[in-house]
């Protein structure tokens, strides 16, 4: 079936991402969302297209910098201890996805989706007259100690065996590529294919003014309880009691995706990645392209906004309470490592991104229910994999075969 009546729950990057791409190929497409486009997590990223980041977090390089993380006060991981009965399945999982073959499988699935990130990007951000937002200026990691490079030196070699291109830098070199930098950085790796977008709320919500001018795309403002599959496609349950029948279903909704999925006769071992940032509105420096510390592992990042510094991460529950100091440490540190840098005035924000045990998000259709298809799971890389993600669903949903294989993100791998 290719035509029909096609909902897309959620209305974050990927979901609007989905609905932008149907909508440019002439499709119907409802989008069912409660807050508003760009309401989660997708408004505060850290606004890299990481296509760099093929590494799982489970990596043997992340797993020795862990117990020690969890421990420091600044370090760039923290746990909610009051909600550690709860993580301790995802933990496990966690762990067992750490052993060396499935890492290079991994990183093989990732390294295919990231290949197709700007074949899939440029063409749709084109369409809705977004390309100015994006900027392709690469990123640097930078180290203040060898021995922390020396540690890293495994995730560099993987990405490397996975045909991504890194440069080594020296100090001479970190301080010709962005001067706004202190002094004391020894050596750093440079990914020249790393982009980042000047403004990551604001390509969503322009990726939805150009789905809804299609004429194809409509908002409904209302959150979705539950699915009731039919023989293709389903019902859906929308808050309020009101239901509605679509041909084609798909799942976009974030952290919010396991309790839909759950209704379908799925437990997928989503956890909340919350990730915290600050934006310095008037900082007195700027980055050509994004930074990433290395001892800190938090990055920089100038948009239109001013400076944002994100990338500390707490397990939790989604809804529990933030926790602010997450946040306060981020301009606490970059004092350290920039030249004159000023934090007066900063924002601050929280949002739960969707994590899966093995860092491979869900994307395809369900192997049990006809109709209905899955794109969620990408934790803090969505905005990244977000037009890929897009490309594979309506391919899928047109019957077309997909640039690359959705076997690897099948949600049956749980």
């Amino acid at each position: 079936m290719t035509e029909g009546r096609i909902a897309v729950i959620g209305g974050g990057v990927i979901g609007v991402a989905v609905a932008a791409m149907l909508a440019l190929r002439g499709r119907r497409v409802d989008l069912f969302e409660r807050e508003g486009i760009a309401a989660g997590a997708s408004f505060g990223n850290g606004g890299g297209i990481a296509v760099s980041e093929i590494v799982p977090l489970s990596g043997p390089g992340m797993l020795r910098h862990v117990p020690g993380w969890l421990f420091d006060p600044e370090g760039p991981l923290a746990i909610r201890w009051p909600d550690l009965p709860a993580l301790t399945p995802w933990l496990w999982r966690f762990l067992r996805a750490g052993k060396p073959d499935l890492v290079e499988r991994q990183a093989r699935a990732l390294a295919a989706l990231m290949d197709q990130v700007y074949r899939q990007w440029q063409p749709l951000l084109a369409a809705a007259g977004l390309t100015g937002m994006l900027r392709r200026n690469g990123a640097i990691t930078v180290y203040r100690d060898r021995g922390t490079l020396a540690a890293d030196r495994f995730g560099w070699a993987l990405r490397r065996r996975h045909g991504v291109a890194v440069e080594e830098l020296s100090a001479e070199d970190i301080r010709d590529l962005e001067p706004a930098l202190a002094d004391g950085f020894v050596a750093g790796m440079r990914t020249p294919d790393w982009g980042h977008v000047s403004d990551p709320a604001g390509l969503v919500a322009g990726l939805w003014r150009f789905a809804e001018g299609t004429g194809h795309a409509t908002l409904h403002r209302r959150g979705v309880r539950g699915i009731r599959p039919l023989a293709a496609g389903g019902e859906l349950l929308a808050e309020g009691g009101e239901t509605a029948r679509f041909d084609r279903i798909v799942i976009a909704a974030g952290i919010w995706s396991q309790a839909l999925c759950a209704g379908l006769g799925w437990r997928v071992p989503l956890a909340a990645e919350r990730g915290y940032h600050v934006t310095l509105p008037a900082p007195g420096v700027a980055l050509r392209g994004m930074v990433t510390f290395g001892e800190r592992k938090f990055v920089a990042t100038s948009m239109d906004m001013g400076l944002r510094l994100a990338g500390t991460v707490e397990l939790a529950r989604a809804e529990a309470p933030e926790n602010w100091r997450r946040a306060d440490i981020l301009p606490e540190m970059a004092k350290r490592y920039f030249n004159g840098l000023h934090t007066q005035g900063g924002s601050r924000w929280m949002g739960p991104r969707p994590s899966l045990p093995d860092s491979l998000p869900v994307i395809g259709a369900d192997p049990r229910h006809k109709g209905i298809y899955h794109a969620f799971g990408h934790g803090h890389l969505g905005l990244t994999q977000a037009a890929v993600t897009a490309a594979m669903i309506a391919d899928q949903i047109m019957g077309r075969r997909p640039a690359v294989d959705p076997a690897p993100f099948s949600i049956a791998r749980f």
